[in-house]
Order: C-alpha cells, then structure tokens, then sequence
C-alpha cells in the first residue's frame, strides 16, 4: 500500500521529537562544561541522543522495501487506558485531590495504585502478582528515595499520619 509507513517509521519519529523537546528544555537551565556539568547538560546530552537515536531508527526503516515493513496496525485501546489511567492514578493518591476534598494517600498507596491499574493493561492480570510487584517496588521505592535520599514527602496516608 503506496504512502503506507511502517512502525519503526513513527517510534524513530516519535522518540526524534521526544528527544529534541527534552533538548531543547534543558537549554534553558544552566549547561555548564563537561567537567563541570550544571544542571542541564545531562537533560541536554540525553535529549540530543535520543533524538539522534530516533532519526537512526526512522532513516533505516525508511530504507526498507514495502513487503518488509510492519504496518501500524490498530490502536491498542486497553494497554492505552490502564497504562495513563495508572499514572493518573499514581498523581491523585500522592498528592491528593484537593478541589475535590480527597486528601494525599502518600506514596506507598500510590505505588501500590499504579502497580495493579497499569498490571490490567496486559493480556492477563493476577491481583496476586500486581500486590507482590507493588510490595517490592514499594520497599524499594522507600528504601532508595525516603531512607538513602532523604527526599521529603507524603509517605503514608494523611488520614493515618495525622
């Protein structure tokens, strides 16, 4: 089918412009040298790879022969749903709902509320694996930003810690 692009077409497209906008965002923050980096070099460094990276992946798939392309077949409206679903999810209950009185749930919660929205997203879903996932992500997660980094926020439900 003339005019027809394959996948890799429009994943190198996309990560091209994910790139580039990641590139492009980190010059407004100071760059600084090699030796010594500011704030927006590694953002910049990464952007312009990935976009580099994207133009690569596009380029070559362009090159292919029309029998060898993969079609962009249809949308996969599940996956889509229950993988934003979870993020939205995942803002809510860290955060809380203000407007709507709901308050922040905490991190713990909101691990756990990702992990089992976005396990529905898959072929086959087991609320037992989900739970076991979110509970070594949530130790982990504890471990690695609250203990090791000291980063401060809503780790348990404010109901609960008052």
């Amino acid at each position: 089918m003339k005019g027809q692009q394959d996948k890799d077409v429009y994943a190198g497209a996309l990560l091209a412009l994910v790139g580039s906008t990641f590139a492009w965002g980190a010059t407004s923050y100071t760059l600084g040298t090699s030796a010594r980096m500011g704030p927006g070099y590694f953002p910049l460094m990464l952007g312009i790879l990935l976009a580099v990276l994207g133009l690569i992946i596009m380029l070559r798939a362009w090159r292919l022969a029309p029998k060898q392309r993969q079609m962009v077949g249809p949308w996969a409206w599940k996956p889509l749903f229950f993988i934003v679903a979870g993020n939205l999810l995942f803002g809510a209950l860290l955060g809380g709902l203000p407007a709507l009185g709901w308050p922040a749930m905490g991190f713990i919660a909101a691990i756990y509320g990702v992990t089992v929205v976005a396990g529905m997203a898959g072929e086959r879903f087991s609320l037992k694996e989900s739970l076991l996932l979110a509970t070594v992500l949530a130790v982990g997660c504890y471990l690695a930003f609250v203990v090791l980094l000291n980063l401060q926020f809503v780790v348990w439900p404010t109901v609960l810690s008052g």
